[in-house]
């Protein structure tokens, strides 16, 4: 149990945390540090949501009624060096309508530069500097852009949950998995989900001597989360926190071998998912062009996927013990391993 709420608290913080530095944009003024936050989050929070729809199945093939197998399920997406920096345009933070204008720091006469993403790091540190447009001398602010977590997960966003299925009737079996709850000073975490297969070749005469079994599955998981950062953040205000909110979809079909000891199985999937992220609390500016500014709660960032997936795995099993991996091909790769425990 300490092990899954570790895979999932280190998935979490991987992304989550990584937002506790972007409250320094607020120097940049909000419509910025929201525009940039976005940015910064999107291909974290996307790589979650793939990693969140792993293992999901491990045969095409449905439990009779009252089959049941009891999971411990580990996923991890493949983090590729296109989601690790987007490209920092400096037009887009310096609106006619603002009071200030934002440039590079080591070259003021740069457009664009890419930067890390929730996921990527800054070697070296990129710095943008804010002045004033009526006073530019006046009380400039030099900030330092967030890094994310780099190498320090080996390129991988990791996910792990507990799961049961449990066969019904006429070729139906339901499954739930969820997290068991994760507090800590700073963080909150809840997590669940739901599904249900369909196995249409119970349908046919003659089903139980076809060598193949195909299904259909649909199931959805949502994700709570809470993380305070109050007291890291740097700026002066209270109850500073950022709530995260996402759910997903996966539709999925598939199929699989029907053999004693070892089977293979594949299909082909459809993932759709929201997740948003609230920037809450209160937040005053003491330095800069924008000094003695105090915004609550902010802003709301969020990003959507919607991505086919094709899945390929194998499934071991001697008789209780059953071992399954499997690998995702999708807009985030992914694998996943999962240790079953069950009867039929």
């Amino acid at each position: 149990m300490k092990n899954l709420r570790f895979l999932i608290l280190i998935s979490l913080l991987s992304v989550a945390s990584q937002a506790q530095d972007v409250d320094a944009l607020f120097a940049a003024g909000v419509e910025n540090a929201e525009q940039f936050t976005n940015d910064y989050l999107m291909p974290g929070t996307n790589g979650l949501m793939h990693s969140m729809n792993g293992n999901w199945f491990n045969t095409a093939d449905a439990k009779p009624l009252g089959g049941f197998e009891i999971s411990i399920v580990t996923n991890a997406v493949v983090i590729n060096d296109e989601h690790k920096s987007f490209t920092l345009n400096i037009a887009d933070y310096n609106s006619d309508d603002y009071d200030f204008t934002v440039a590079f720091a080591d070259d003021e006469t740069l457009a664009s530069k890419d930067v890390a993403t929730a996921l990527g790091e800054n070697d070296p540190d990129v710095q943008l500097i804010v002045r004033s447009k009526q006073f530019p001398n006046v009380n400039p602010e030099t900030i330092t852009l967030p890094s994310g977590i780099g190498e320090s997960t080996k390129n991988l966003l990791p996910t792990a949950f507990l799961q049961a299925a449990l066969g019904l009737s006429k070729g139906i079996e339901v499954k739930a998995r969820f997290v068991p709850k994760i507090e800590t000073d700073e963080l909150e975490l809840s997590l669940y989900g739901a599904g249900l297969q369909m196995e249409f070749t119970k349908w046919l005469p003659g089903n139980k001597i076809l060598p193949v079994a195909l299904s259909g599955l649909v199931a959805y998981t949502h994700m709570n989360g809470s993380y305070d950062i109050t007291e890291s953040s740097g700026i002066d205000g209270e109850n500073q926190k950022i709530e995260n909110s996402t759910s997903t979809w996966l539709f999925q079909l598939i199929g699989s071998t029907k053999l004693p000891v070892i089977n293979f199985y594949g299909g082909l999937g459809y993932i759709k998912g929201n997740s948003q992220s609230d920037v809450l609390g209160t937040y005053t500016v003491t330095s800069g062009p924008l000094i003695s500014r105090t915004e609550t709660d902010p802003f709301s960032v969020s990003s959507d996927v919607a991505a086919v997936r094709g899945t390929l795995g194998f499934k071991l099993k001697l008789g209780f013990f059953r071992l399954n991996g499997e690998y995702h091909l999708s807009e985030y790769n992914a694998f996943a391993l999962g240790v079953n425990f069950g009867f039929r």
